[in-house]
């Protein structure tokens, strides 16, 4: 491996790969390799030996001074180059979780290269250097990889480090850090019912005014609403808005929601933040600018307690101590001439919460495939396909094909499993029990779905 003499990382943000301190990985760590599916071994070809424990001194020493002196000093020069090889010739593949993390931050042509060079040896397998980050990381999920010992520490020093707002963030929790990357904006912090206030972020919008369908003149009768009903109200939360908010702290028909899009996903769901055991306020959801195999990781404003985004789990900070899982309403996602139509009483959040901006990216950016590292996807359906996911009073997850189940829906066919019975809403899908009651089901991409329910049953059957 050749070596660059004294290279500047150019700034990325303004603290961009301001570095951690320290590094020591810990004691004896062993993982047994999961047989992995046929498909991921055709199309990631096999995983490389993976050993077990902690690094030698040398090792230690390497990552000390590749890792962690150069981003310290912000240069990078013969000693980091020659460590960075010391690194490589360990074959220790649970090392590329750490190039996985620097690469993301690292826009130097020259440093991304050597980085992508070492990654490759590590993992057995050259990656594409166009996109090096991506293919690393998405080889490491799905192999899946374990982190090396002490992962979580320092993966926090440099995301901290960069942002010192996820400190709170960072922490121990049932959440895999392995999966967690920087999707490319900053974390929202800004105090409850700020919607106007500035930002480097994704301001969510917290208690949005509303007009009547009749007064929002400005919605065109194709443009794509998320419609809610809750105690018989109902209101419809535009693509417009969502796709530059992402996040609404809202109150629907007395009770309390919040509702995140995953722009990424294809996902707009609404979780109800109130009538949780005694002594837990409200969860204000924000977004943390972060994401789990490109799903948006959201997180509550009051206790920086990180939510499961797809499940509605607290998994770190005090909410996930106290076990608080939130429940869902129903998001049916149509468009807003046919929704107007089906609810003519509706409500809909003013044009102003758009921002000026009217995006689609879905259509575009998205086009050849997620854009961020998603690992493996169950192949039953291709990774865009339009599905409406709830799940069974036994717990059971279930997909439903929403091209076909309309399809079906519409020749008035009856569509069920198990207590679910889907109808058509508006223009779109929602799923009930027997008795009418909603169940809390959306709509969302196939790679989302399946990858955070991962033994899902799918209608029709493939």
């Amino acid at each position: 491996m050749t070596s660059t003499s004294n290279t500047k990382f150019p700034a990325l943000l303004t603290a961009l790969l301001v570095m951690f301190s320290f590094i020591t990985f810990g004691s004896a760590y062993a993982q047994k390799a999961k047989p992995l599916p046929d498909y991921v071994v055709k199309k990631f070809g096999k995983p490389p030996a993976i050993p077990n424990g902690a690094l030698s001194a040398e090792l230690s020493s390497a990552v000390q001074v590749a890792f962690v002196d150069s981003m310290v000093e912000s240069t990078w020069g013969k000693e980091q180059t020659d460590s960075l090889e010391t690194i490589t010739k360990s074959k220790d593949p649970r090392l590329g979780w750490i190039i996985s993390d620097l690469m993301r931050f690292a826009n130097s042509r020259d440093l991304n290269f050597l980085l992508t060079a070492a990654a490759s040896e590590l993992l057995g397998k050259q990656m594409n250097v166009q996109n090096s980050w991506g293919d690393v990381t998405d080889h490491l999920i799905a192999w899946d990889v374990p982190a090396p010992p002490d992962y979580l520490r320092v993966k926090r020093a440099i995301f901290t480090n960069i942002v010192p707002g996820w400190d709170k963030i960072f922490v121990e929790g049932n959440i895999d850090w392995r999966h967690v990357s920087w999707g490319g904006v900053l974390i929202d912090d800004r105090s409850y019912d700020t919607t106007d206030d500035l930002c480097n972020c994704i301001p969510a919008a917290d208690n949005p005014e509303v007009s009547s369908a009749a007064d929002a003149k400005w919605l065109k009768d194709d443009d794509i609403v998320f419609g809610v009903e809750v105690n018989g109200e109902y209101r419809a939360y535009p693509r417009q808005i969502m796709e530059v908010r992402e996040m609404v702290n809202d109150t629907l028909g007395g009770r309390d929601l919040g509702i995140p899009y995953c722009t990424l996903c294809g996902a707009a769901q609404a979780y109800f933040t109130d009538q949780l055991p005694a002594g837990v306020e409200r969860p204000i959801l924000r977004t943390s600018g972060l994401l789990i195999r490109s799903n948006k990781v959201m997180y509550d404003l009051t206790t920086y307690s990180v939510f499961d985004t797809f499940l509605g789990t607290a998994v770190t900070g005090p909410l996930a101590k106290k076990g608080i899982k939130l429940k869902q309403a129903t998001v049916v996602t149509t468009d807003w001439g046919t929704w107007k139509k089906a609810h003519p009483q509706t409500t809909v959040l003013l044009e102003k919460y758009a921002l000026g901006r009217d995006p689609d990216f879905r259509n575009g950016r998205d086009a050849n495939g997620p854009i961020f590292p998603v690992g493996d996807v169950d192949p039953r359906l291709s990774v865009h396909e339009d599905i409406i996911g709830v799940v069974t009073a036994s717990g059971k997850p279930v997909a439903f094909q929403r091209s076909k189940a309309i399809a079906a829906l519409t020749k008035g066919e009856e569509i069920k499993y198990e207590n679910v019975r889907l109808k058509l809403d508006g223009g779109g899908v929602r799923a009930e029990d027997v008795s009418g009651s909603d169940l809390g089901s959306h709509q969302a991409f196939w790679f989302a779905w399946s990858q955070f329910y991962p033994k899902t049953a799918l209608w029709p059957q493939t």
